[in-house]
């Protein structure tokens, strides 16, 4: 779902609450041109939180595709930096206990990983991260709503929440911090039926197995290293050239370490299609984009890390946001 929090500017440059009495449900339209709030701010990632800290003002956050959910953060706390980095310390601490026998640490090997208890540790520091940014909204008496907001005009917003209850909610000023999602291929057969993106790969209950991901961004290279690092079989499907935008020289070098550790790569390839088959796993065909010659591959996993990213801003409505001054 969505979220948002709201704040008066008073007299003196502090905050009041002004409150309105809800009938049926929805609240009603502002009372003689009066407006609930002076700011209203969409959006509950970094961009949001720091505007609704900052001028105890609005905030509200806006749900991914599929069935992943999330709390206040954005996309760094939730499916970004924090789980990234603790994953890719769980990969490095994989290695480490692979180098300790040369150190006279007796550990019988292979050592088996536990994706269900790293997923569930990775989460709740997540969900603890979630709560600070509730209390800190709080502390500076910001009002919270977990609600799903579209525009209704250029100072009204109606916000949707769980249950489908309405509530509308006017202001002076509307700030839009929707951030981005990932973006699926939504020409290839399957790709949104069957894969996943960055969005719900840090919030799988079970291991993704056997990994296809499909991209050559920094996500999709980050994604890929540590699930090979934590042991799984992981290929990385790139059609034109690994990070683009970044010096390239150092882009083959990160790639040929990735491959030194396991990584397997399908260089100038793409994909056309992704089916389910009988026995639940993954079947993706290809065409390699020199010779034109199809080839298929089976996985447990299919994860779209293609660039851009698109924007999460809210939808249809959105031309009503007003207009720049």
């Amino acid at each position: 779902m969505a979220a948002m929090a709201v704040a008066l500017r008073g007299l003196g440059g502090r905050f009041r609450w002004r409150t309105q009495a809800v009938a049926g449900g929805v609240r009603g339209a502002a009372r003689a041109g009066q407006r609930d709030y002076d700011l209203l701010v969409i959006g509950g990632g970094s961009g949001g939180l720091a505007c609704a800290k900052e001028g105890m003002y609005s905030v509200s956050f806006v749900a991914r595709p599929q069935s992943t959910r999330w709390g206040l953060g954005g996309t760094c706390v939730n499916v970004g930096c924090i789980p990234k980095k603790l994953m890719h310390q769980a990969a490095l601490l994989g290695g480490l206990i692979q180098d300790a026998p040369h150190y006279g640490w007796e550990v019988a090997q292979p050592v088996p990983h536990d994706w269900r208890k790293m997923a569930e540790a990775v989460q709740n520091h997540v969900k603890s991260l979630n709560w600070g940014h509730r209390v800190q909204l709080q502390d500076r008496k910001v009002k919270y709503f977990n609600i799903k907001a579209s525009f209704v005009d250029e100072h009204t917003v109606c916000g949707v929440a769980k249950g489908g209850k309405e509530i509308l909610l006017s202001a002076d000023h509307i700030i839009i911090a929707t951030g981005g999602r990932p973006r699926y291929p939504m020409h290839i057969e399957g790709a949104l039926e069957y894969g996943i993106t960055s969005d719900d790969i840090f919030w799988l209950k079970e291991s993704p197995g056997k990994t296809l991901v499909v991209g050559a961004s920094y996500v999709a290279l980050e994604c890929a290293g540590f699930l090979t690092g934590i042991g799984l079989d992981t290929t990385v499907m790139i059609r034109s050239i690994p990070l683009r935008g970044f010096d390239q020289q150092m882009s083959s070098m990160v790639i040929e370490h990735m491959a030194s550790h396991g990584t397997q790569f399908l260089r100038g390839c793409a994909p056309s299609r992704v089916r389910r088959l009988p026995d639940g796993h993954l079947q993706v065909t290809w065409e390699d984009c020199t010779t034109g010659k199809e080839d298929t591959g089976t996985f447990d996993t299919v994860l779209w890390a293609i660039a851009p990213r698109i924007s999460a801003c809210l939808p249809t409505t959105v031309g009503h946001a007003g207009k720049t001054r």
